[in-house]
This record gives C-alpha cells, structure tokens and sequence, in this order.
C-alpha cells in the first residue's frame, strides 16, 4: 500500500468522527494502544526525540532496503500520534519517507486538536524519522 493510500485510509477512519475533538483524542489515544511494545532496552536517552513535550522514544532498523520503525511514548495521546506515523511511514525505503508528503494531518484537523506544543512535538517526531531515511539512504549508497 502506498503512502497516499494509507494517508487517505486514515483520513476516512477519523472522517467518521467530524468535528468531535473529544472522540478524535479517544480514538488517537486508542490507535496508540496498538502500538507494538517497545524494549525496555531502548527506552534510553539516546532515543528520545528532541522537542517533543511528552518522552518520545523512536528507533529505526533497516531489512531488505526497507525502514522499519518502533517507538514509545510516556502519554497516550504521543503515542496515538507516534503510531500513526509509524503507520504511514514504516517498511518504507529512505526515498518513499523522504519524499513523503504528510498531509493526512492537516487533513484530520489535528492542528486544532493537539494544540500548539504538541505540534512541534509532532514536526520533532517527523523530522527524526526523516532524518534516520537521510541515514541509512546514505549507509546503503555506500
């Protein structure tokens, strides 16, 4: 699936709950719930994004050319936003997350929903994951 069909995919999931910002936090702190449990091992200064409000942690691997994401995040509501991305971006090549166009937040409205701070933790989370793409694209160009 690509990264535009999974953008549209969560546009349509939120779509059904409108303009309801209490249903809309619920249902982002619940998309966190699903969020693959992250080693405790990783849980460690080094792997928390700068910027961000909550304790973000985010790590990447790479298999077969393909990033491959896992994170945490010590409040439900980062979390729920930390999985979406994962979500878009994840099993992606560097390309595909460099590239990537990000416009299923603007189109969910969670601009209005997280507020100001938790927006730049969102920008902050964002750019670590591209800036691990810039990493192993460079790794593997090698």
């Amino acid at each position: 699936m690509s990264v535009e069909a999974i953008q549209n995919e969560i546009i349509e999931e939120f779509s059904i709950l409108g303009d309801d910002k209490e249903s809309t936090i619920f249902y982002i702190m619940e998309i966190g719930g699903s969020l693959p449990e992250m080693p405790e091992s990783d849980k460690i200064d080094q792997n928390i994004i700068k910027g961000c409000q909550s304790k973000v942690w985010l790590t990447a691997s790479e298999k077969d050319g393909k990033i491959h994401f896992q994170a945490d995040s010590n409040t439900d509501i980062t979390k729920g936003l930390i999985s979406l991305l994962i979500r878009v971006l994840s099993n992606r090549t560097p390309e595909e997350i460099i590239q990537a166009e990000l416009y299923f937040i603007d189109k969910i409205g969670m601009g209005s929903i997280i507020g100001s701070q938790r927006s730049n933790g969102l920008a902050s989370m964002i750019k670590q994951m591209k800036m691990y793409a810039l990493a192993y694209q460079a790794k593997l160009n090698v």
